[in-house]
């Protein structure tokens, strides 16, 4: 397979995530219509990488099925607890599994839904052109608790990264943090996660101390600046869940309206990401538009309305009303208080 991008991107996603609480696993929460994985894979899928592997805990699991499904060319390696745990044992059960990459190698998280493609690419880039053996993406946090710390040196160079709960007070004072997400020399990261020592009693490998292991080896470590702290959060619970919904959604309002879409109150309008609106169209307030629905020019969409999975005719009006799964053609008035549930059209000027 021909790349122009990196040699393979790791996608991290064997995590318990059980303070989600939820029997769905927790990179299978969807935020605005698809599941955070699906996110992933969408910025991934933009840097035409070698390969795309991802780390499950169960070969035959919900997220290896979600996988086949919508990344089918994504290598599935498992991670199994046998003694070791954490990140650094995930990346190191690939290499034994795979085998050395030659070429850049992402490492990414499966829990990231905010996260660009772009970033990712400069991220890339940057590491390619420092020729460094390890780079990785680092923001500035308003509130950097719980997160590794970015030690530089007085030259700037990053020196160490320093988990939040072994931080001296002034490493804690240190607003620069480490998003997890890394650039590596393939080669030198095969020999590299070997070392990784095991961190605690619970038996975790951190990905974390291949920087520290590299740079003592006399390697150059490199970081890239991602502007954007949203974008490397990860979800862990539901706050954190409803909270990226929202960054997200304002993300998609922001765009259509960008594009000549008209949205009244764009703090009560909710949009998926596979939703599809013309320029003219006008979206009332307390709407939602799910799934596959398209809007086409010059449809008035609510207020109170909930279309899913829907395609609004030019012309059209929609009011206070739930339509699933429904084709309205142009000119066509549904509502008040209508519920559509089926395959049905709504002839032209026809109240339903």
């Amino acid at each position: 397979m021909s790349s122009n991008g990196p040699a393979a991107v790791i996608i991290l996603a064997a995590g318990e995530g059980t303070r989600m609480r939820t029997a769905t696993p927790k990179m299978l929460n969807e935020v605005c219509g698809r599941a955070m994985l699906g996110h992933v894979f969408a910025a991934v899928d933009e840097l035409d990488a070698g390969r795309v592997i991802l780390v499950v805990s169960d070969l035959n699991g919900h997220v290896a099925q979600y996988a086949t499904e919508h990344c089918p060319d994504a290598t599935l390696v498992a991670q199994e607890r046998n003694g070791s745990w954490g990140t650094g044992h995930a990346v190191r059960t690939v290499i034994e599994s795979a085998g050395a990459i030659p070429g850049t190698v992402l490492v990414v998280f499966s829990d990231t839904p905010l996260l660009r493609g772009q970033t990712l690419a400069t991220l890339a880039a940057e590491h390619e052109a420092s020729r460094s053996a390890v780079t990785v993406l680092t923001a500035i946090a308003p509130d950097p608790a719980g997160y590794g710390r970015i030690i530089r040196d007085q030259a700037g160079r990053v020196v160490d990264i320093v988990e939040d709960r072994d931080a001296t007070a002034e490493q804690r004072a240190v607003g620069e943090i480490s998003s997890g997400i890394f650039a590596f020399d393939g080669d030198l990261l095969a020999d590299a996660i070997k070392r990784v020592p095991v961190a605690n009693a619970a038996g975790e490998e951190y990905l974390t101390a291949v920087p520290g292991i590299l740079r003592a080896d006399g390697h150059p470590v490199g970081s890239a600046r991602c502007e954007d702290f949203d974008e490397v959060q990860g979800v862990n619970n539901q706050a954190q869940l409803a909270r990226t919904r929202r960054v997200l959604n304002e993300r998609l309002v922001a765009g259509w309206m960008a594009a000549g879409v008209t949205i009244v109150d764009p703090n009560t309008t909710w949009i998926d990401v596979e939703v599809k609106l013309e320029p003219g169209a006008l979206i009332g307030p307390s709407t939602q538009l799910e799934g596959r629905t398209l809007v086409a020019a010059g449809a008035c969409i609510g207020p109170g309305t909930l279309l899913r999975d829907t395609t609004v005719g030019a012309g059209a009006t929609v009011i206070q009303s739930v339509c699933e799964s429904v084709q309205i053609l142009p000119g066509a008035t549904v509502g008040p208080f209508a519920h559509l549930t089926v395959k049905v059209t709504a002839r032209q000027g026809e109240e339903n």
